[in-house]
């Protein structure tokens, strides 16, 4: 059983830290919105173990989300593939624009 240990890019490095931090911020408010509704009469009971608990289901969930990402990037070989996508859908936004606005003007005449 020789396993060798692919060593990550810096680029992949950056762009899995990107995902993760920017991914997370919607985990983290639609968790919000279910956990904070549900603990409000906890928190006034017990705060020391109601943030405990808060603390550790967001933990938890961010655990999973950082696990799951780093899953997706070893499978499909993800590297700085998100800053290419990103910069190709910005330009096919453009070139789309600029055909719409012929299309327009042609629609006019």
């Amino acid at each position: 059983m020789n396993k060798t240990i692919s060593k990550d890019s810096r680029k992949k490095s950056l762009s899995e830290a990107f995902v993760n931090s920017f991914g997370g911020y919607p985990v983290g408010y639609g968790l919000g919105i279910v956990i904070l509704p549900l603990s409000m009469g906890w928190i006034q009971e017990d705060p020391l173990i109601a943030n405990l608990a808060i603390t550790f289901v967001y933990a938890s969930v961010s655990f999973v989300r950082s696990y799951v990402l780093r899953r997706v990037f070893e499978k499909f070989g993800i590297e700085d593939n998100f800053i290419k996508l990103g910069m190709k859908l910005i330009k096919k936004i453009i070139k789309n624009d600029k055909s719409f606005d012929k299309d327009l003007i042609r629609m006019v005449k």
